[in-house]
């Protein structure tokens, strides 16, 4: 009983701001996404990675080695995800990116945080840059036919990732004036990002329930099965491990929908992952948390 309830106090915040978001949008008043989503991803979110990464007090190696751990976790379900597709001979530009980048944002960060505190929250930052990255190269390249390096150099996140690193490494810390300034900005990425997600939810107009039902049961159990592994490989600590596993699990994220919008790909079959996925994550992460806390 009292691994149930403390699963509850961890997942419960996460779909609570979620279903604040989609209740607004449904009751019919307005929310600008795209503003919110720019101010959160280019000034909220960095400001949160660089002050966890400027003041965990994880060693440098732990998260180095969750670093190297999420790469390699995410080059195995890519080729995990690329032999699914071709099997079941769907299409690449529309499908190879959703099942392989996870929500690591709205949803991986905050569930760290929760679960875990200030520890998994530094891992957690670790394994979202990570993901960011590769899904704005090999991602972009996936739906459009040309991902951009200089992109990735221009994102906010990857610059605040590199920062908060050099901070860490040289045990640099900002001036108190300051970091108070950044730690309070980054506080308000969590829940802008709930709420944003459960907005975007709300707005989607799905299709292909019954494909987006096997593939993101797939999706969650590939993902599982290779960050398990993964983890276990490098003999991550407890904490790295559980959040390794938490954030490669996640279900789709509602930027692989975006992308499929502006390249062309199908975006109702996307939009059918995202909402099916989150869907099922409401059951799925409290099972995941049970088993790895």
């Amino acid at each position: 009983m009292n691994l149930v309830l403390t699963v509850l106090e961890i997942v419960a915040p996460v779909f609570l701001l979620g279903g604040l978001g989609y209740a607004w949008v449904k009751l019919g008043f307005e929310y600008r996404i795209q503003f919110v989503t720019n101010m959160a991803m280019t000034l909220a979110v960095p400001c949160l990675i660089f002050t966890a990464l400027m003041e965990t007090q994880i060693d440098p190696a732990q998260l180095a080695a969750v670093s190297l751990a999420a790469i390699v976790a995410y080059l195995g379900i890519t080729i995990a995800m690329a032999a699914l597709v071709w099997i079941a001979r769907l299409e690449t530009r529309t499908y190879l990116a959703p099942i392989i980048f996870g929500n690591t944002g709205n949803i991986g960060l905050p569930l760290a945080l929760f679960a875990f505190g200030d520890e998994g929250l530094g891992f957690a930052v670790v394994i979202f840059a990570v993901m960011a990255v590769y899904a704005f190269t090999f991602g972009v390249w996936l739906v459009s036919g040309g991902g951009s390096l200089l992109r990735v150099v221009q994102e906010p996140m990857v610059a605040a990732t590199l920062l908060g690193a050099l901070f860490l490494w040289q045990g640099w810390e900002t001036p108190v004036f300051l970091t108070n300034a950044l730690t309070l900005i980054g506080q308000m990425a969590i829940p802008l990002m709930l709420i944003t997600l459960g907005v975007a939810v709300a707005r989607l107009e799905p299709g292909g329930y019954a494909r987006a039902l096997w593939l993101s049961l797939a999706k969650a159990a590939i993902c599982v099965a290779v960050a398990w592994w993964v983890g276990r490989y490098f003999a991550l600590s407890d904490v790295a491990f559980a959040v390794l596993v938490l954030q490669v699990a996640t279900p789709v994220a509602v930027t692989s929908y975006l992308l499929a919008e502006k390249y062309g790909a199908d975006g109702d079959a996307v939009a059918g992952l995202v909402v099916v996925s989150t869907l099922l994550a409401v059951g799925l992460i409290p099972l995941i948390l049970g088993v790895v806390i």
